[in-house]
This record gives structure tokens, C-alpha cells and sequence, in this order.
């Protein structure tokens, strides 16, 4: 996917400029994790309308069930004309998207994918786990609990913590000893965490953290 010469749908472009609109955040976020772990493949369910990741990686599939999501990815060319803008890592991108309940069946094979985001999106690695291929990378963020989630499934082992300044994103993999220390003594299950949907406030917290698939 590349740039088509022609211009963006005016509602395409409505909605990357509300998704964009602290500008750059998410290119940045994404940029900081794309230099520490390898990836081709990216599975972003949840996405929205968030174009960031494939400024950084060659090959992402977008899933949203949301009837705007899917009007912004039928804008084939001016998707492509928004990702040609930002200087993708490649000069053909692959942009693909899925309008469809990320709790359902994808139709993807499993362990196809190198990288897994989860970003204020619900418990995404509970659903979308079997997509991750091991020694694949889980990006989470803390809003909705899939933290807490992945802490507790056997799939995965932290593997590094981004934190953020300024606008600014930085990745940490080592001393992770001290992160993802709840607050208050609890002990986590699947059933309290889809009872309070939130996440789980700890001693040290991170931005998001990177969880690593182990089996």
C-alpha cells in the first residue's frame, strides 16, 4: 500500500486527525517498541481507526467491529496515502483490517503473528492469544485489566515495562523484578478481573508493559 495520488475521503481524515490528536504520541509509542523487539507481523485488535503501527512494522491487521472503523479502512487509497505520509519502514505496507468482535473467530492461523497490542481495549490476550506466535510479543496497557490478565496466564512472562515523560517512550527490560506488585494484597483471577473490568493499581507503575509468549 502505497501513496495513490488522489486525495483522502474528508471523513477518513476527520477521524485520523481526532485519533492523531495528540500528535505523533502513538508513532512515538510505537517506534520505542519497534527498537527492541523484532516484529513483521502486528495484530492490533481494538485498533480503531490507529494507523501508528504501520508507520513502524510492514504488515498489520487492524480489528474493530465499529461501523466508522470500517468505513475509515474501505478508504483503501487514503489509508495509504495517510501511512505513505509518515515514512513507513517499508515502501509497500500491508494494511489490513478485519470488521469484526475480536472475541469471535478471526479466521487467522494461529501463532501467525509476532506482536499482539492491547491497548484500552478489554482482555485482549484472553481472546487473541492463540494469534501469538511463542517467543512473540504481548504490548498491553493497564486501563481495562489485560495486565492483570497476561500476570496470571501461565502463556506469558513479562519481559519489559515502557514508561513515559514528556512524550516521550522509553522500553526497560531489566529489573523487572519490582513491577506488577498490586497495591493492596488481592489475588487475581479471571473472574475478578472481568467483575471490576479496570486495572489493577500497583506499587511501580508503567505506561504499558511487553509480556513475552513462553508456551
Amino acid at each position: 500500500m502505497g501513496l495513490y495520488g488522489r486525495s483522502v475521503e474528508p471523513i477518513t481524515r476527520d477521524l485520523w486527525a481526532k485519533q492523531d490528536q495528540h500528535e505523533g504520541d502513538r508513532w512515538r509509542l510505537f517506534a520505542a517498541i519497534g527498537e527492541v523487539i523484532g516484529a513483521t507481523r502486528v495484530l492490533y485488535p481494538g485498533s480503531f481507526v490507529d494507523l501508528a503501527p504501520s508507520f513502524v512494522w510492514p504488515s498489520v491487521t487492524y480489528v474493530d467491529s465499529d461501523r466508522r472503523a470500517k468505513r475509515f479502512y474501505d478508504d483503501v487509497d487514503g489509508v495509504g496515502e495517510i501511512i505513505a505520509e509518515h515514512d513507513p519502514v517499508t515502501s509497500e505496507p500491508e494494511a489490513v483490517f478485519i470488521a469484526a468482535d475480536y472475541t469471535t473467530d478471526l479466521g487467522l492461523e494461529d501463532e501467525s503473528f509476532d506482536l499482539l497490542i492491547s491497548l484500552y481495549a478489554g482482555f485482549v490476550s484472553e481472546h487473541c492469544t492463540r494469534y501469538l506466535r511463542v517467543g512473540g510479543t504481548l504490548l498491553v496497557n493497564p486501563s481495562h485489566g489485560d495486565v492483570g490478565m497476561a500476570s496470571i496466564d501461565k502463556s506469558y512472562e513479562l519481559s519489559g515495562v515502557v514508561t513515559s515523560r514528556t512524550g516521550t517512550y522509553r522500553v526497560h527490560q531489566d529489573n523487572l523484578d519490582s513491577y506488577l506488585e498490586p497495591k493492596k494484597p488481592v489475588e487475581l483471577s479471571t473472574d475478578l478481573l472481568h467483575k471490576s473490568g479496570r486495572g489493577v493499581p500497583y506499587t511501580k507503575p508503567a505506561f504499558a508493559y511487553l509480556f513475552t509468549r513462553v508456551r
